[in-house]
């Protein structure tokens, strides 16, 4: 049994300076991963999602009871490389918004985000050409205008399988 400063079979010697070097190497490895870790997340975190959210908080009863005397059911799906979304009234019918807006994009990151251009279909649906998408869960984020001039904003869950 070797001592810890005693040469081994090989004739090299643990001295202080390799102790040293072992434990500062171990740390600048830890303290890497760790600075890229919070890059990577303060690189790809979306941001505010109000500029002024005392302003929003007064206004967000408001809103979201305009918002819910719409009685809309709105849906979406993506087939193939075509997204369908779905605003239906009541009663079923189909609603023809003055302008509809969209972000469809990841929960987790803005690097895949993009901005639909829908048009309305002899369905009443609006639809657009999102190209080929990868697996899993997508948001839609949109906002219309009623007819009557009311915002209506939604985010809508869109799970695609695995391709």
């Amino acid at each position: 049994m070797s001592m810890a400063n005693e040469p081994d079979k090989e004739g090299r010697e643990l001295t202080g300076k390799h102790v040293l070097i072992i434990v500062v190497s171990a740390f600048a490895i830890i303290i890497g991963v760790n600075l890229f870790m919070a890059f990577s997340a303060v690189g790809t975190f979306p941001g505010l999602e109000v500029k002024n959210s005392y302003v929003a908080s007064q206004e967000f009863d408001q809103l979201r009871d305009a918002q819910e005397a719409l009685g809309w059911d709105v849906s979406a799906e993506i087939e193939g490389d075509v997204l369908t979304l779905s605003i239906l009234d009541p009663e079923g019918d189909p609603v023809e918004v003055l302008n509809l807006d969209g972000t469809l994009g990841r929960a987790t990151h803005v690097n895949d985000d993009q901005t639909p251009d829908f048009s309305q279909s002899s369905t009443g649906s609006y639809v657009a050409n999102v190209g080929q998408l990868d697996g899993g869960n997508w948001n839609l984020r949109m906002t219309a205008t009623a007819p009557n001039g009311t915002p209506f904003q939604q985010r809508i869950v869109i799970y695609i399988a695995g391709r």
